[in-house]
């Protein structure tokens, strides 16, 4: 084979093709039992059908108001789709990444798929319980049957934090650094998905919403945080080492406090118990600088020179939405705080966040652990690289929706529905493919 060749092969996605490389053809036959060969495949699978599912039916919300076409809501649509978004998907590949790489970063026994199932499937279940609440006869129902949905997700998620507790607990391991972190958020993921559970039972949806928010920054931002610092030296193959050299640990120590900060500071702002203007300066304060740091820090390890080795450039991005997600959240917090409401950004910020870092970082980690735990190339081949800019419009069109709304509704809700679908398309299209892979042996023949 030639030097063409395996370039062209690395960016489909393909190994080359050698006798001495020991690979066989892929059967086509996908088997439900292949599902507990290792702990990824199942949790990953999982959180594929939610994502493509949750993907789908929000576009489908967005579809039909931007149409005038009313649908039956036994809750509010955003308080359903925030729940959906956070608690959903989320923790099912948390569950499959930290179940197959937690054990490698503290020195511990493998785990067998099977032990994930107590986790994996009360958290299946329930989502799909509460999915069905959302749209029941009455409220009374979408709160009763919700809450009951979002119990079961939280006896789960309990069933994983127990596991990942003593994980820690019992490692030998000289640097645990990243996964006390990532503990910490899943620890805080329990606290709001309990909150959550009761503010929804008792119809306080006040409740809920300060639960969405603090688990967004706190929980899933503080284990993103851990876990894609720890990957970044993984995500550097084929790409220089100096590109990686400097990438040091005060990110990760930002990226903590901030999160921590943030998902405070989230759920105090849904709940009103602090004054507008003082919670304007001081998150102002807070986010403006630490925006700024993480775009520079990011610059600093090679952003640009990265766009030329894909995976590293999916990281990258991701992690500077999160700087261009602060700053823009600062400045809205400032005009709050002067009393200048035509300068705030309304729900920008929060998607540059949601969509942008957390959406990114989701597709660039996932994928490089379904390849790299499947036996294939640890690459981003022109399929999942096509998925990552379609990623980025939506995101851009979700902005632009939010800084839309007050000058031309009808547009803004026209560009919601618009960023929704693409969200839907990118994720669906990863499900389909990914979502074989895991029900399909590896083709390098090895176990797992």
């Amino acid at each position: 084979m030639t030097l063409r060749d395996m370039q062209f092969s690395a960016r489909r996605g393909l190994r080359p093709s050698h006798p001495a490389a020991g690979l066989r053809p892929q059967p086509d036959q996908w088997k439900f039992r292949r599902l507990f060969a290792a702990p990824h495949r199942l949790a990953f699978s999982a959180g594929a059908l939610l994502l493509c599912l949750s993907g789908i039916w929000w576009a489908i919300a967005n579809l039909a108001f931007s149409s005038g076409v009313g649908l039956r809501w036994s809750m509010p649509s955003a308080v359903a789709h925030s729940v959906v978004m956070t608690f959903g998907f989320m923790p099912l590949f948390f569950i499959g990444f930290l179940y197959t790489a937690g054990p490698k970063w503290l020195g511990r026994p493998a785990v067998h798929a099977a032990d994930v199932l107590d986790g994996v499937l009360p958290i299946v279940a329930g989502m799909l319980v509460f999915m069905v609440a959302v749209h029941g006869p009455s409220a009374s129902f979408g709160r009763a049957v919700g809450a009951i949905g979002l119990g079961a997700v939280l006896v789960g998620w309990l069933h994983v934090v127990s596991d990942l507790w003593v994980l820690v607990d019992e490692s030998d391991a000289s640097d645990k650094a990243h996964m006390k972190v990532i503990v910490g958020g899943c620890v805080a993921g329990t606290l709001a998905l309990g909150l959550a559970t009761a503010g929804l039972a008792t119809g306080r949806y006040a409740l809920v919403r300060a639960a969405v928010h603090f688990a967004l920054w706190a929980f899933n931002g503080l284990v993103f945080a851990g876990a894609a610092h720890r990957m970044v030296p993984y995500f550097s193959a084929g790409a220089p080492a100096a590109l990686m050299s400097r990438w040091p640990r005060w990110p990760l120590w930002t990226l903590t406090a901030v999160a921590g900060f943030e998902g405070a500071m989230e759920a105090i702002d849904a709940l009103g118990l602090a004054n507008g203007t003082v919670r304007g300066l001081l998150r102002s304060g807070i986010e403006l600088p630490a925006g700024l740091y993480l775009l520079v820090t990011s610059a600093r390890a090679g952003v640009a020179r990265s766009l030329q080795f894909r995976l590293p450039a999916m990281l990258h991005v991701g992690y500077s939405w999160l700087g261009l997600g602060l700053l823009m959240s600062g400045i809205s917090h400032a005009a709050g705080a002067a009393q200048a409401p035509t300068l705030a950004l309304g729900l920008a910020p929060l998607h540059a966040y949601a969509m942008g870092f957390l959406g990114s970082t989701m597709l660039a980690m996932v994928t490089r652990a379904s390849c790299g735990l499947g036996g294939r190339a640890v690459v981003a081949d022109d399929f999942v690289w096509r998925l990552f800019w379609v990623l980025q419009a939506a995101t851009l069109l979700r902005i632009a929706a939010a800084l839309t709304f007050k000058s031309s509704y009808g547009l803004g809700i026209a560009l919601a529905a618009l960023a929704a679908c693409a969200w839907a398309t990118t994720f669906a299209c990863w499900a389909a493919r990914y979502g074989r892979w895991y029900g399909t042996p590896r083709p390098d023949g090895q176990a797992g």
